[in-house]
């Protein structure tokens, strides 16, 4: 599965007909904020490959209002009886990178949405960015146990717990170089079934990119150098991380019946 944000840009159409012309997967469209919310669904009217996520990101948790978790909730809940349910929460979670971070109210920002996510019986898609352990904390108070967790990059202690907790963990680009060690050890040696396959377009992008722009396309290669790290059949991973990715998120048995091809590629 690919991820993407800009669901309203016109470059999403030509990255998203690339990359099905290169191998088929599931898409993930993501939401950041209520205001994307709209893009989002027409982002998976206009690509039936696609599938809603709806969360308020903590990069935006300060240009978003207290009060908006009633219209989150009823918009999840009228957007489960629609023509694209919603197959998760997110992107949702934490990040104690950026400079001058709210932890306090990007903790409560999660919290509500957890909160949400139980209510509603949904999957989260986390952003856990030097905030594992508190993530990891929100998620033991919340009770919410299925999603993904993006772009993984903790210990192997917390990648555990992650697993315990009924949680999938998502590898793209950064597993592709040489020098993240840990996150390619990750791969490597976890379990087989507590892996997805992500690209995150237009982030994080692969090391044969060389800081070019990154797209959804780049998944099949994804796949190669997982197989390699961990030594496996290439289509042992496709099916291993499609499972995974279906495992995880919301999908309704007649969304897949419809959209998907029998060989498909997991991943976020």
């Amino acid at each position: 599965m690919s991820r993407k944000r800009e669901a309203s840009s016109e470059s999403l159409s030509a990255r998203t007909a690339r990359s099905l012309s290169a191998l088929s997967m599931l898409v993930t469209s993501s939401s950041v904020e209520p205001r994307n919310f709209t893009a989002v669904r027409d982002c998976c009217t206009h690509h039936p490959e696609c599938f809603p996520a709806y969360g308020i990101h903590p990069l935006y948790v300060n240009s978003v209002s207290d009060d908006v978790f009633p219209f989150l909730s009823k918009w999840l809940t009228l957007e489960s009886d629609g023509q694209f349910p919603p197959v998760a929460i997110g992107e949702i979670g934490l990040d104690f990178f950026i400079p001058d971070f709210d932890a306090a109210r990007q903790e409560f920002f999660l919290l509500e949405q957890l909160k949400i996510a139980r209510k509603l019986d949904l999957p989260v898609l986390l952003h856990a960015r030097r905030s594992v352990d508190h993530v990891l904390k929100c998620l033991r108070r919340s009770g919410v146990r299925r999603g993904i967790v993006h772009a993984f990059n903790g210990s192997f202690q917390q990648a555990d717990e992650f697993i315990r907790l009924g949680f999938k963990l998502g590898f793209g680009g950064a597993m592709t170089y040489d020098g993240s060690t840990r996150i390619r050890k990750l791969a490597a040696t976890l379990p087989g079934e507590s892996i997805v396959l992500e690209t995150d377009a237009p982030d994080i992008p692969p090391s044969w990119l060389n800081g070019r722009r990154n797209t959804p396309s780049e998944l099949p290669r994804i796949v190669q150098e997982l197989s390699k790290l961990r030594e496996t059949d290439i289509q042992e991973v496709m099916r291993s991380t499609s499972n995974n990715a279906r495992t995880a998120l919301h999908f309704r048995l007649a969304q897949l019946a419809d959209t998907l091809p029998k060989a498909t590629v997991g991943g976020l």
